[in-house]
This record gives structure tokens, sequence and C-alpha cells, in this order.
């Protein structure tokens, strides 16, 4: 399948919640020995699981996270903290299990799926699945980041590697990358796709001091009015001011989608990526859910243009999809309560005075 009909066949195949399991989960989740909704996101958690499966959910036991890693030309211009063999190192790092999703990863019985799909070097381990597209994009400060053709080439990228998940049965899957760089092109995508100041929706990144944030700033204005971005183009964002990474995570978001797969989004860079896939597909907006709330400025505008509401606050910005692996454990305390909880009857409780507390 080309890669136009592969983008266009999952487009037009991703479908609604199912409202009928939903609606016998929350008769469920109303059945059970407590005041109704008090278990507050708990039951957003797990009525929207069964929307996604079309059944009322018990705890996922095959989960992973999906990192997808490549390089941001932009950084030549001075706006990371962080060399861009970093890049490289982690990917090898992740694989290793030592990073900080890696650990998290383990103690919530998740996996990593590795993606390589464009680190500016041969990066070579059993655990990194070979897709890249090239050895990063261009700098975006002088030119498109990458084609048009080239961003298509990346979502389906997303779609595919979450294909491949739904084959070998995973159930649960969360979204994370790596690029050092990253957090610029991100910026640019939303400041492109929103309108918003690029002041406003940018931050230091992973601790740039106050002069290279000024610059970096300067980065991303100048390159949105040298490319003009079509707002109402989600491709045409990417391509010219984007990352392989970002335009690997929307194909992710569609991914999930296409496979009824609930897709645990991680911090700022993969809710801006989240953005893009909405823009393309609103229909994949029901299968996200927002983990934790990124330290940086232009998380809560992403949020809040998808609507979505991150759960944990825990001051996080590291990236690499480190929220993703904790919000699963939050998915698995809905599951259980869901299956575990005693209702009304079997508690012995007459639930006859929450009829006092039922709006008139």
């Amino acid at each position: 399948m080309s890669e136009h009909l592969l983008l266009d066949s999952c487009l037009h195949s991703i479908t609604a919640l199912d409202e009928q399991a939903m609606a016998v989960t929350q008769k469920r989740l109303d059945s059970l020995a407590k005041p109704p909704g008090s278990l507050g996101h708990l039951e957003t958690i797990a009525i929207t699981l069964a929307g996604i499966y079309g059944a009322m959910p018990s705890a996922p036991s095959h989960r992973a996270v999906i990192i997808m890693a490549a390089d941001n030309g932009v950084v030549v211009e001075g706006v990371a903290s962080a060399p861009q063999e970093v890049t490289a190192t982690q990917t090898l790092n992740f694989a290793r299990g030592i990073t900080g999703v890696a650990v998290l990863a383990r103690q919530f019985r998740a996996d990593l799926i590795l993606v390589d799909v464009g680190i500016a070097s041969d990066v070579s381990h059993p655990a990194i699945r070979q897709r890249k597209i090239r050895k990063g994009t261009h700098n975006l400060a002088k030119q498109a980041a990458m084609t048009r053709d080239e961003a298509l080439q990346a979502i389906n990228i997303g779609i595919e590697t979450v294909s491949d998940a739904a084959s070998e049965g995973y159930t649960l899957l969360g979204a994370g990358e790596m690029g050092i760089g990253n957090t610029t092109s991100s910026s640019a995508v939303l400041a492109a796709l929103t309108g918003l100041p690029v002041a406003e929706v940018t931050g230091f990144g992973a601790g740039l001091r106050r002069e290279a944030y000024a610059h970096k700033i300067d980065v991303i204005e100048e390159a949105l009015r040298r490319h003009t971005p079509d707002a109402d183009d989600p491709l045409d964002v990417l391509s010219k001011v984007g990352g392989f990474d970002i335009a690997a995570l929307a194909g992710v978001y569609l991914g999930a989608g296409l496979h009824r797969l609930p897709m645990v989004v991680d911090g700022f860079i993969s809710l801006v990526a989240a953005l893009v896939a909405v823009r393309l597909c609103p229909g994949v907006r029901p299968y996200l859910l927002a983990s934790h709330a990124s330290a940086e400025p232009g998380f809560r505008h992403a949020a809040a243009e998808l609507g979505l509401t991150p759960l944990l606050h825990l001051d996080m910005r590291l990236g690499e999809g480190s929220g993703c692996p904790l919000m699963f454990g939050l998915i698995d305390a809905a599951c259980a309560l869901l299956s575990e909880m005693a209702t009304f009857e079997e508690a012995s409780i007459t639930a006859e005075y929450l009829e006092a507390l039922k709006p008139r």
C-alpha cells in the first residue's frame, strides 16, 4: 500500500467509541458502594476504556511505551543545552534499560518499543527498530525541516509501528520521544497550528540559560516568518517546522485509533504530536489519555486545544514517555476498582440515601 493510501485508509477507518459498552460500565460504577462519581477521573478512565475496547474493561496485561527517536537539524542554532549525540546515546540507554522511562516501565510491567526514525548517527542494537528516514531533519531556521513526502513517511511509520504492536498482542500503549532540540520543533509546530505567540508556547527545554532561551524564541519566530506554514494543513506544518519524531508520534496516535487501542500521551512534545494527529483526524481524540502535566509552558495550550486533562501533577519534564508507565498504574487501579469493588447489594448497604444527593 502506498504511503498516501495507508494514511487515507487510516483516516477513514477510525470509528467512534462504543456507547453501549460505556453505558454498561457507567451502570456498574453507579452500582458500587460509594457516592456517585466519587472515584472521579478513575471512573472516567474505566468508561473510556470500555468505549475503546467495546466491553467493560479488565486491566490490560500487555502494555508498552513506543519511543520515536530522531535528531533535529535546528540544534546547530544553539537552541539545546545538550549536544546532539545525546540522542543516540540515550536511545541505546533505553535499550539497556537504564533510563528514567525504562525503570518506570519495568516497575509497571511495560515493554519499550524503540524506533530509530531519524537519529543523526548509526545506532545498532537488537531492541532498536531501524526505520530511519534520514540522519536528522534539516535546520528549520534555514530551510524546511523535511519534505512533505518525508513527513508522510514518518506518519506512516508511526501507524505501522502500532499495527505491529497490535499484531504482537499489545492492548495498552503509551507514546514517548527522544531527540535533542525537539522542544524547539514542538514549539514551532504548536505556534503554527494555533497562531499563539511563540513566547507563550516556548520553554527552557532541558535547561537552557536565559540568553539561549531568548535566541530560541527568535529562531522559531524567524522560521515561521520564512516558511509560513499553513495552519489548516498539518502536513505542511510538520514538513516545514516539525521533526521526524513528532510526525511519527502523530502516526502512532492515528494507529491507536485504527486498532482501537487506548493511547497514553506523555508530556509536551508528545502532546503536540497528538494535536497534529487530531487536526488530521478529529476522531482519534477519544482514544487519547493524558498522563502528566509538563512544566513546559506550551503544554497547557496544547492540552486546552485538545480538551485533555492530565491526571498527574509531578512537575516532571523528562520526556522519553516517562509519564506513560505512571498512567498505566492509574489504569490498573481504575480497572481493579471496577471489577473488585463491592456493589451496594454485596456490601449490604441500602442505596436509598443516595436519592437525596441527586440533582433536583
